[in-house]
């Protein structure tokens, strides 16, 4: 992490105080992040190893360890989350660390996950650096976290209504990391045969002060250092789900909620795994090989 204050984007410290008072109603909440870290289990299981000693950090509540826990061959998962709160219902080793400062051992840990957290680490190179280092050799990294046009219909609606009511907008919306940019994160931290996609999920709401509530609930509200520190107005706020209903209700009355998963994947680095080929190492000419299956490469314009 910078000690640039230039670099600082989310009030962490306000983070944990909100996961901290939203972690008894967690549960009523969490929706979105059970369907997540199913989907980033799912991909756990496509992956053909075993794995001995896991931790899972921004855990939240301890949905993803108890997904873990199912897995054979895990034998130690560590829940790790700022909130103390939130991390005591996990069914996980309970541990209080900021993702931005991790605790772990270098060549500690044979898998770490994390869901739905890491969009508000400040220094997301630093903490992948972090997670790369607490690896074995050849051990996995998998995640998940908000990403591109995350809340796309919100951020417009917020725009046009604070434009309408205050003559100008506020930073109400965090900025996401782009699925192109995230995959280049995991090269420049160190990772191999790092992958990244993204896949979205929309929710549909009857209104946007049901989806700003559920927001609130997750933990996931306003958090930014440049923030305006008074909360919006009732007029803003009835502006805003007004505005939101106008540019994308449904027929239905319904509007729909977009939130872009950006999924990755890496190894710490071993000697075992899939290298690339050296430019020029090649030991077969790329016209023999064609010919093996038949190909004319022959200029078709010529005749036989």
């Amino acid at each position: 992490m910078s000690d640039n204050a230039d670099s600082q984007i989310f009030d962490r410290h306000l983070l944990r105080v909100r996961r901290q008072r939203r972690a008894a109603r967690y549960g009523d909440f969490d929706f979105l992040k059970q369907e997540v870290a199913s989907r980033l289990d799912d991909r756990l299981y496509d992956v053909n190893r075993s794995f001995h000693t896991a931790a899972d950090i921004g855990s939240h509540s301890g949905i993803m360890a108890s997904l873990l826990g199912k897995h054979p061959g895990i034998e130690t998962i560590i829940s790790a989350d700022i909130s103390g709160n939130m991390v005591r219902q996990s069914t996980g080793f309970p541990v209080i660390a900021d993702e931005e400062f991790l605790p772990f051992k270098d060549d500690s840990l044979s898998l770490i996950t994390s869901v739905l957290s890491l969009h508000w680490v400040n220094d997301l190179p630093g903490a992948l650096i972090q997670v790369n280092r607490a690896l074995k050799p050849d051990g996995l990294f998998m995640a998940a976290l908000f990403g591109g046009e995350t809340l796309t219909e919100l951020r417009q609606a917020l725009l046009q209504a604070e434009m309408q009511e205050m003559g100008g907008a506020s930073p109400r919306v965090s900025p996401f990391v782009d699925v192109r940019e995230a995959g280049d994160l995991l090269q420049r931290a160190g990772f191999a045969l790092s992958v990244a996609d993204t896949e979205r999920i929309t929710v549909d709401y009857s209104d946007a002060l049901s989806l700003m509530r559920d927001l609130r609930g997750m933990g996931e509200s306003n958090a930014l250092l440049s923030r305006h520190r008074a909360p919006m107005t009732r007029r803003t706020m009835m502006a805003t789900a007004e505005a939101y209903h106008d540019l994308f209700g449904r027929p239905d009355g319904r509007i729909p909620a977009s939130f872009d998963i950006v999924f990755l994947t890496g190894w710490s680095p071993h000697e075992s795994q899939q290298q690339p080929l050296k430019p020029g190492s090649a030991t077969v000419n790329l016209g023999d090989a064609l010919k093996m299956f038949g190909e004319d490469l022959k200029d078709p314009e010529a005749g036989n």
